[in-house]
């Protein structure tokens, strides 16, 4: 059953159930779904060259880039993608999983890291791939989308000027613009979790109290636009106006879940990445003491050496 305002993209026959919703379904408009696929065999081969090299990896490392390749995989590449096309609610799930849950398992995976590490070095053509990628993350280009006056905006465009211009209806009703809406979402979670997480080499390096400044700027705009999708008492976007007869969805209903489900969003990983950037800023802080401490005793004694030798000196010249 294909409905002719979803221009040949694929909506299930059956309304969904938990049970539908991840069964796997890949067509010719499943990019984003491959490359997640594609990012997973990359990081494990990699991974496995590290550790034949007898460089250690931390497992859970992996494990979070696992799970962010198949919680890419689990929204783009299952019935919950069809679904997506025709009920809100599912859509916003999608939306917050790619912007905020896939990005930070994906950055906690570290991938520059271990590309850097296990990409041969050199000046043939082997050595090519890990130069470029050096390349890139010292461009200006590179500097320029990881500056929090470009994330931000982008992070808000990706909410507002979505859903509250004709956008988003645009987008939806192309296959081709559907799939660069979710590429969209996902790369800006990437760009805007980033620098705030800091577990990689990244373009832009900022301080812990910036990295938390960062993180809560966008919050309250996040919420309200949760907030605003609930309160609206007509339909914020034409694309779900006419779910499939017989599921016994009412649009507006639905529209309201997918507003709470934006709102209630936004909590859980901001908590997570406030941890993140709280633990590592008191390990930093703790470092520095210690590093102080050792050069405290190096230089300690050379200190009091010549503190001693100046008083003797001062002794010597107020006796004579």
């Amino acid at each position: 059953m294909e409905h002719g305002h979803h221009s040949g993209m694929w909506v299930p026959d059956e309304p969904p159930t938990w049970g539908r919703l991840f069964l796997p379904h890949l067509d010719a408009w499943s990019v984003l779904p491959v490359l997640a696929l594609l990012g997973l065999v990359a990081y494990l081969v990699g991974m496995v060259r590290l550790r034949r090299s007898g460089v250690a990896w931390p497992w859970w490392r992996t494990a979070s880039w696992v799970a962010g390749c198949l919680s890419l995989f689990a929204v783009t590449g299952t019935w919950l993608n069809g679904y997506s096309m025709v009920l809100f609610s599912v859509h916003m799930s999608q939306h917050m999983v790619l912007s905020m849950v896939a990005p930070l398992l994906l950055l906690m995976g570290r991938p520059v890291t271990l590309a850097l590490r296990a990409l041969p070095r050199g000046r043939g053509v082997a050595g090519v791939p890990r130069a470029l990628l050096l390349d890139a993350l010292h461009s200006r280009v590179a500097r320029f989308v990881s500056h929090p006056l470009f994330t931000l905006p982008l992070f808000l465009v990706s909410l507002y000027g979505v859903y509250f211009t004709p956008v988003f209806d645009a987008l939806m009703g192309d296959p081709i613009g559907h799939q660069f809406m979710l590429a969209h979402f996902t790369v800006t979670g990437l760009l805007f979790f980033g620098p705030i997480l800091a577990q990689d080499p990244w373009p832009r390096q900022v301080g812990h109290g910036g990295r938390m400044l960062e993180l809560l700027v966008p919050m309250p705009f996040h919420a309200f636009f949760g907030v605003a999708i609930m309160m609206a008492g007509s339909l914020v976007v034409r694309t779900f106006a006419e779910p499939p007869a017989g599921w016994g969805v009412d649009p507006l209903a639905d529209q309201n879940t997918a507003g709470s489900i934006a709102w209630s969003f936004g909590e859980l990983p901001t908590v997570l990445v406030l941890a993140v950037v709280l633990f590592s800023w008191m390990g930093s802080e703790e470092r520095r003491g210690q590093r102080i401490a050792r050069v405290a005793e190096r230089t300690d004694d050379a200190e009091l050496e010549a503190y001693n030798a100046r008083l003797r000196a001062m002794a010597g010249r107020t006796g004579s």
